[in-house]
C-alpha cells in the first residue's frame, strides 16, 4: 500500500490480511516520518516500531497506520488532534489511537483523520473548521468521534477541507 502526503510518501508491504512493514520518506518537518527524528529522508527509511501494518495514510505532516488486527498507529504533527489521542502533542514515533479497534480503512488529508469500522461506520478527529468530521459541529476532535447518522459505508476518501463515503447501496455522501 502507498501514500501520499503533502511532502513525505510512505509504502508497506503488508496486505490486509497480512500485515507488514512500513517506510516513509520526504520532509520531515512535523515528524510524519515516524523515525524519531525531524530529519528529512531522500531515501524510504523504515518507521520503527511497526510490524504488522496493512495500511499507511499520510495527511500534510502527520501519518497514520493500521495493523492487520484493526488498531491505529499515528505520528507528527498534532496541532489540531489529528492523532487521535487525546492530545495536541505532535509525535515523532507511532503512538496508539486509543478507543480505536476493528477499523479496515483509514483517510487522511491535511490535518484531519478518519477510520471505516468493520460494522460501517465512520469515526473521525482532527481538525473541523469547515465541518469536515462531519458530527455536525465545527469542534475540533482530539479522539476518534462518530460520524452520526453514517451507515453501511463501504468507502472513504479524504480532501482538503472535507470527507466523502460511498455507501454500500452506491450511493455516496460528503
Amino acid at each position: 500500500h502507498l501514500a501520499g502526503g503533502m511532502l513525505h510518501s510512505c509504502v508497506t508491504n503488508g496486505t490486509p490480511e497480512r500485515g507488514g512493514k512500513a517506510w516513509c520518506w520526504g520532509g520531515n518537518a512535523g515528524g510524519q516520518l515516524g523515525d524519531g527524528t525531524t530529519t528529512t529522508r531522500l531515501k524510504p527509511t523504515p518507521v520503527p516500531g511497526l510490524e504488522d501494518v496493512a495500511e499507511i495514510a499520510a495527511g500534510d505532516l502527520h501519518t497514520c497506520a493500521r495493523n492487520a488486527d484493526g488498531t491505529v498507529f499515528c505520528w507528527g504533527q498534532n496541532y489540531t488532534g489529528q492523532l487521535g489521542d487525546g492530545t495536541t502533542t505532535s509525535r515523532l514515533s507511532p503512538r496508539l489511537v486509543p478507543g480505536l479497534g476493528d477499523v479496515v480503512e483509514l483517510a487522511l488529508y491535511l490535518r484531519h483523520s478518519c477510520a471505516r469500522i468493520n460494522d460501517g461506520t465512520v469515526r473521525c478527529w482532527g481538525q473541523n473548521n469547515d465541518g469536515q468530521l462531519g458530527d455536525g459541529t465545527t469542534t475540533n476532535r482530539y479522539t476518534p468521534t462518530p460520524v452520526p447518522g453514517l451507515t453501511n459505508v463501504a468507502e472513504i476518501a479524504a480532501g482538503g477541507r472535507h470527507m466523502c463515503a460511498r455507501i454500500n447501496d452506491g450511493t455516496v455522501r460528503c
